[in-house]
């Protein structure tokens, strides 16, 4: 575990990663092509990622919002939401007097939140959010940054979304460092994954998401990059909180009311 601080950056505009041509053309493509496959793999989604993480990701989640302040009262908006895990975590936490909204391009990853007990769904992406200025104390995003089209303008759009001095945390898995450590995980992830989930699943489509999945997280910018959006977004006490190697806690504050941009 470790934290580190981050720096600005003079590029206005950072993409996530290139555009991925074996899945996609260009831009509007990738928009399109990538809520296909959400869409319909949504019904596969929970299993999927409940089986790669042995279980234990829907506690990981909880104990990061634990440990990030989300308590009664708090009014949380989950972005990138897919199935609403997180969201529904978040509504267990902030009981009757809070607020949790999920957000989702997917309309079939949406149904499966409302499934899974998500009151308060809406169709919206990263970059346009469909929700008013200063309404949160905290917004979440859990492994779908990779998915938005411009770091920086998707990171002010959260910055407009958040009250003075509410944070914004996003989970991510980042490449490991390490040639063993990469090599493991590229294989669990790239192959390994996709297989069982055609064998057991028999389903096309979540096989190649999962695929899909691994070439963004190889092909993603490097941490220091997301950090530098973060600032230049207008946020403050940018850090990253690193967990075996390659899980990624990114957490940033919007300046107090008063407080320079």
């Amino acid at each position: 575990m470790m934290s580190e601080q981050g720096s600005a950056s003079s590029a206005p505009r950072v993409a996530p990663h290139p555009l991925l041509k074996s899945y996609y053309a260009d831009e509007p493509a990738r928009k399109r092509r990538v809520n296909e496959m959400f869409d319909s793999s949504a019904p596969h989604y929970d299993w999927i990622t409940g089986a790669m993480s042995f279980g234990t990701g829907r506690w990981y989640r909880g104990d990061v919002l634990k440990r990030h302040g989300v308590t009664a009262g708090t009014k949380l908006l989950d972005v990138g939401s897919g199935t609403g895990v997180i969201a529904a975590l978040a509504q267990e936490m902030v009981g009757p007097t809070g607020v949790v909204v999920a957000v989702d391009p997917s309309e079939g990853m949406l149904a499966e939140a409302k499934k899974a007990g998500v009151r308060d769904v809406r169709v919206g992406r990263g970059e346009n959010l469909p929700v008013g200025d200063g309404e949160f104390d905290i917004l979440t995003m859990g492994y779908a940054l990779r998915h938005v089209e411009d770091l920086v303008t998707t990171f002010r759009e959260y910055r407009r979304a958040l009250k003075p001095g509410g944070k914004v945390l996003l989970l991510e898995i980042t490449r490991p460092d390490g040639r063993v450590h990469y090599a493991f995980l590229k294989f669990y992830l790239k192959h390994f994954v996709p297989r069982i989930t055609r064998i057991v699943r028999r389903s096309r489509e979540a096989e190649e998401l999962m695929r899909y999945y691994w070439d963004t997280i190889e092909a993603c910018v490097p941490p220091a990059d997301i950090m530098a959006a973060l600032t230049t977004a207008g946020f403050t006490d940018v850090k990253r909180h690193v967990l075996n190697g390659m899980f990624s806690e990114y957490s940033a504050t919007k300046p107090a009311a008063g407080a320079a941009p």
